[in-house]
């Protein structure tokens, strides 16, 4: 017996161990692209974790030139011959994320004149990329704050109208109650993509297509939905008395919902705006068809790898500025989805 539970134990360790890999192990890549440079992208293999520092070889040349080599994991090759620094330094930001000034360079490289030959080691501007990403990317900067509105206006849209929607449910008796409750989940069933055309001709008629606001009211339909359902199994949880208690001790019933049933329903709120907030921050969809000027930065990044021929980096980049947001807001809301899940210590 002990031997069969050892074996099991062994192959969920093996099976956990092998989940681990294939999500670590693409993640680690991809961030190794976000921080590498234009030359590191072409080697091959590529590795792993990116170089913090650079090396290269410098020999003085005729007519007090410097001829700089590069080794790419195949041994020291010829890269540029030059003696002007405005050409050392754009060459040693674009090719190597290396942010140092050409007389500098110079400086340093002149030791050779008398010493011969020798290797000098650069730091690497780590975040070279993100800020070439919104240099370079038309409209990147305003997409973030784009992306950060409608995510928000989405989350006050799903949360207010859903609430009141999941409580009424929860506490009041009406006629096809149930066909309603079935109609939330069918709404909630329909891909966002599938509703943006049909929306997009009810926008341009009342005039919010290519706005913020327009945006986050298509976001917020399966939202919607998807709140009314969950907070309404919360708040028939809830104790009745509590609220009568209140009621009892002069409170009113919007005082008694806000102080009294709104905190208690609080982790299903938060559930709630973690998946309006993923629905919204991560579509490209729905914003490629409802938007012209007023782009989000998902749709931005999107149309970065999708065109950008050369820089890949800069759209790796662009995509690690995408993730962080996402990744901070759900570890703020998570303690509250543990406690409706029932693990609050987690």
């Amino acid at each position: 017996m002990d031997k069969l539970n050892i074996i099991q134990k062994t192959v969920i360790a093996l099976v956990l161990a092998g989940m681990v890999m294939l999500v670590a192990v693409p993640l680690l890549y991809f961030g190794a692209i976000a921080f590498s440079s234009a030359v590191e992208i072409s080697e091959f293999p590529k590795r792993i974790l990116p170089s913090m520092k650079l090396t290269v070889l410098v020999k003085p040349a005729e007519n007090g030139e410097f001829e700089l080599f590069h080794d790419r994991g195949n041994g020291y090759r010829s890269v540029i011959t030059t003696k002007n620094p405005l050409r050392l330094e754009t060459h040693f930001k674009r090719q190597y994320n290396v942010n140092i000034s050409g007389e500098k360079l110079i400086e340093d490289f002149s030791q050779t004149l008398e010493q011969g030959p020798r290797e000098f080691s650069y730091r690497k501007d780590v975040f070279y990329n993100f800020g070439q990403f919104f240099t370079i990317v038309n409209n990147a900067a305003p997409a973030l704050k784009n992306s950060i509105i409608v995510s928000l206006l989405t989350i006050l849209i799903s949360l207010t109208l859903g609430s009141m929607a999941g409580f009424a449910m929860a506490r009041y008796h009406f006629r096809f109650k149930e066909k309603i409750n079935l109609g939330i989940l069918i709404v909630r069933m329909f891909p966002v993509a599938g509703i943006t055309i049909p929306m997009a001709k009810l926008l341009i008629r009342f005039g919010m297509f290519d706005t913020l606001l327009g945006l986050a009211i298509l976001y917020s339909i399966p939202n919607i939905a998807l709140t009314a359902w969950i907070t309404s199994s919360i708040f028939m949880g809830i104790s009745r008395e509590l609220e009568e208690a209140s009621l009892i001790f002069g409170a009113n019933s919007l005082q008694t919902f806000l102080r009294i049933t709104l905190p208690l329903a609080f982790p299903a709120m938060a559930a709630s705006s973690m998946y309006a907030f993923n629905t919204a921050w991560n579509d490209t969809i729905s914003a490629l068809i409802l938007t012209e000027r007023n782009q989000t930065l998902s749709l931005v990044v999107y149309k970065a790898i999708g065109t950008t021929s050369s820089g890949i980096q800069y759209a790796a980049a662009g995509s690690i500025v995408l993730i962080i947001p996402a990744l901070v807001f759900t570890f703020i809301v998570r303690r509250y989805i543990n406690q409706m899940w029932g693990s609050a210590g987690i």
